[in-house]
């Protein structure tokens, strides 16, 4: 009785499996060829990027070894129309902090709403990942004047046009990625719109309102790139203002050139890089004077030219090795950073 019982059993189990294997759940509808290949599509998808560098400080004569980036990241998609991603750099120069948290839905064609914590729609340079940038080290937009990440609602449409146009905006909170408990009776905005006029040509226009504390930044942002051939020449350039004239308006610039010449043994292409960027003196509009209470300068102004060149391997990972020489020139009175001085750097940098 147990074994005819036990056959029965396993009998209905099968008949069941085979069943919802060839029906699907109703609320699915029916299985296509497409749904039995969706399994693939739900597959978590890791990334990484690891970023060991050596910097040699010609002012100091010290140098120091530093791992600059170890992110992680997981991607995927849990509905046709829904996707995530998760990013942690585990050193962060040398701390752990949690980028990327976001959920994203596909409700129509061409229109995708994020949710979460992101990096914030603004500027070619400051939008490039670690693996993605030219240069160790970012521009001063990249890095001091136009970096920001935060936690809000991001829109985005791919114009049904002729010409390409993507366009993104968004709200959010303004106090970054750990304070976000605070309640807002305003709140941050930014938006971008991405235009190809010709095969090659991007042009990038930008537009972003923040408030750290009592005073409003308000920033605008031109950019564009040309590749052609071996070549990527690139430029940009970014206005800042204070509200009630809080203090001094700010301009930032960075132009930069990039030739690739293709190798056969070893590596893949070696590529020759020249940069210059500039900034003003910047205020990050909240940390003030103790006498005057007004705001002081956080970043003073400065120009930069950098020169390079890397070496990429294209195989199971992407792998560049960096090797840039930047020479800073400051106004008299100005006060330069231990990290913001001529050095050499040395860089190897993992994708995978």
């Amino acid at each position: 009785m147990r074994k005819s019982l036990l056959m029965v059993l396993v009998a209905l189990l099968t008949a069941n499996v085979s069943f919802a294997r060839s029906a699907g759940n109703e609320e699915d509808g029916p299985k296509t060829d497409k749904n039995r290949l969706e399994k693939k599509d739900y597959m978590p998808k890791i990334n990484g990027t690891l970023r060991a560098k050596y910097e040699y400080q010609t002012g100091m004569g010290a140098g120091r070894f530093e791992m600059r980036n170890a992110r992680v990241s997981i991607t995927g998609n849990v509905l046709p129309i829904v996707a995530y991603k998760a990013e942690v750099d585990l050193s962060d120069e040398g701390q752990i902090k949690m980028l990327d948290a976001y959920a994203r839905i596909f409700p129509v064609k061409g229109l995708t709403v994020t949710a979460g914590q992101m990096r914030v729609p603004f500027t070619i340079d400051a939008h490039r990942s670690p693996h993605q940038q030219y240069f160790a080290n970012r521009s001063f937009i990249a890095k001091q004047v136009g970096n920001v990440r935060d936690v809000g609602l991001t829109l985005g449409y791919k114009m049904p046009t002729q010409i390409p146009v993507t366009l993104e905006a968004g709200l959010y909170n303004g106090t970054g990625l750990t304070n976000q408990k605070v309640w807002h009776k305003e709140v941050n905005y930014s938006a971008k719109a991405i235009l190809y006029p010709v095969e090659g040509w991007n042009l990038t226009l930008s537009v972003q309102g923040i408030q750290p504390e009592e005073v409003w930044m308000r920033s605008y942002d031109v950019g564009t790139y040309y590749e052609f051939g071996r070549f990527h020449i690139e430029g940009e350039y970014l206005f800042k203002q204070y509200s009630h004239k809080a203090f001094k308006d700010v301009h930032a610039a960075d132009a930069f050139i990039n030739y690739d010449l293709p190798l056969r043994k070893t590596f893949t292409k070696i590529s020759f890089l020249a940069r210059y960027d500039m900034m003003t003196d910047q205020s990050d509009a909240k940390t003030q004077d103790e006498q005057t209470g007004g705001l002081v300068t956080t970043d003073y102004k400065r120009h930069r030219v950098t020169g390079g060149i890397t070496l990429s391997l294209s195989k199971a990972f992407r792998t560049d090795l960096r090797l840039n020489f930047e020479k800073y020139f400051y106004p008299e009175n100005s006060i330069a950073k231990e990290s913001e001085q001529d050095k050499v750097v040395l860089e190897l940098m993992v994708r995978f």
